[in-house]
């Protein structure tokens, strides 16, 4: 089983780098889009990973919007693109993993180096901008990854271009579980886990439940990134407090497709 994954993940891979290097550049936004949520809920479905979505408006979510969320894998990059496909800012480092760099590179992703003050100025600004235009970024403020059993204090620094945009926070609040509803740790990217040795694991789980908690949207005009930190943060705590309901698994994240 994970010799097949494996090497159907290899080749859905190689696609998407070609796409990414070849095809990106010509396409608008939308389109970029449609293809980046298609090619990650293919991923998602070759991996054997069900992504279920509680409290998503039947309309979607709007641009002008910074994704907000706890981090504990490399693949909540690919589930929150299943919900809505969106440009990440993420730590420099993360250029560098084997695969996964060149992918979040290739969608537009906005690397920082999180020790250089002026860079993440500059980033603000070029994130601010980008929303302003109507676009989705996603940010994951605790600054790394858990074991998702905990939420880290969360960094408010990268909410600034949200609140000089005058758009919305959307908190989402990121869980993964087995079939049966217990806390699955397969997926955790924490410590000294190296991608490979994640990544085998993942293969290996038969089947894995995600969990997206889509809260209400925070507005950021006229508010300190601070305070819109702490709501988001809170509404992600609150979310992951409350029990798995089995009786409403939520909405299936291919919904539409």
């Amino acid at each position: 089983m994970r010799l097949v994954r494996t090497a159907r993940t290899a080749a859905h891979v190689a696609e998407a780098l070609a796409t990414t290097a070849f095809v990106f550049p010509w396409l608008e936004v939308p389109t970029k889009q449609r293809l980046i949520r298609r090619w990650s809920l293919r991923l998602l479905r070759i991996l054997r990973v069900e992504a279920r979505v509680h409290g998503l408006p039947d309309g979607g979510l709007p641009g002008n919007l910074l994704i907000v969320a706890n981090h504990i894998s490399w693949l909540d990059i690919f589930v929150l693109n299943t919900l809505q496909p969106a440009r990440f800012v993420a730590k420099s480092e993360l250029r560098r993993w084997p695969v996964v760099g060149h992918l979040i590179a290739g969608v537009g992703t906005l690397f920082i180096e999180r020790g250089r003050r002026r860079d993440t100025h500059s980033v603000n600004r070029h994130a601010a901008d980008v929303l302003t235009r109507g676009d989705v970024i996603a940010i994951f403020p605790e600054g790394t990854t858990t074991d998702g059993r905990e939420v880290l204090p969360f960094h408010g620094s990268l909410l600034q271009p949200i609140v000089d945009a005058g758009g919305h926070v959307q908190p989402v609040a990121i869980r993964y579980r087995k079939a049966t509803g217990e806390h699955n740790d397969a997926p955790a990217y924490v410590g000294e886990t190296s991608f490979l040795a994640s990544f085998w694991r993942v293969t290996g789980e038969r089947t894995l439940v995600v969990e997206l908690h889509v809260a209400p949207p925070l507005p950021a005009h006229a508010r300190h990134r601070r305070d819109l930190s702490r709501a988001a943060e809170a509404a992600i705590r609150t979310a992951l407090a409350s029990p798995a309901d089995d009786r409403e698994p939520g909405t299936r994240a291919d919904r539409g497709t």
